[in-house]
């Protein structure tokens, strides 16, 4: 690990609800392995204090093995997920993903992480313009603005954004890293994995 790096956790937000995929997508097959082992690979040598799983289905994860924390703030979607993550990690800093992720790049996100600074609270990536919310990284700071959101039922994962100091990164800033914004794939329906496959089947994943 770079030793400029703030200590950080890991948290795989694994909470939604999966019905468009039909069941629970972190277990659907890619390639021979389950989406959530494909992630937890991808970023097993990141050197993160601590992997924490977000999840309200605990006993459906535990031959993982992880740290898991059901919702703060029952029924709060995604943002709820972020929210329960910065408050049960023991670092100041948290990486957050989505369990739906199988070509997160170990690479980019070593390149978020050394982005990171004193004066910043989020670091999101941008495809075409959007932040890639559950593929950022957060300060604990950002926990009171998230949970009065969450309060007033104001559930957009970015809303609180305003209220903190987020440093974007969009494509120019990737590009020579992952030009074709493959880590931000994410699969939610039995055809988006089956793209996905094929993707696989076509060359390598970054």
């Amino acid at each position: 690990m770079n030793p400029s790096y703030e200590a950080f956790a890991l948290a795989i937000i694994a909470g939604g609800q999966s019905r468009r995929m039909g069941r629970d997508k972190a277990f659907a097959q890619l390639g021979g392995k389950t989406l959530i082992q494909r992630l937890l690979e991808r970023t097993a040598g990141l050197g993160q204090a601590e992997t924490l799983l977000i999840t309200n289905n605990p006993a459906a994860y535990a031959h993982l093995q992880l740290p898991m924390h059901g919702d703060a703030l029952p029924d709060k979607g995604a943002l709820g997920g972020i929210y329960t993550a910065l408050l049960r990690a023991t670092c100041p800093v948290v990486l957050t993903l989505a369990c739906d992720m199988p070509f997160v790049n170990g690479r980019l996100l070593r390149f978020m992480l050394s982005q990171l600074d004193a004066q910043t609270d989020v670091i999101a990536p941008r495809v075409a313009g959007y932040p890639q919310s559950l593929h950022a990284i957060y300060r604990k700071t950002c926990l009171p603005p998230i949970r009065e959101r969450l309060l007033q039922g104001r559930l957009k994962n970015i809303g609180f954004y305003p209220a903190v100091r987020v440093r974007y990164l969009d494509e120019a800033d990737y590009a020579a890293i992952d030009p074709q914004a493959q880590s931000f794939t994410n699969l939610n329906t039995p055809s988006e994995l089956a793209q996905a496959q094929r993707q696989m089947e076509k060359g390598p994943a970054l």
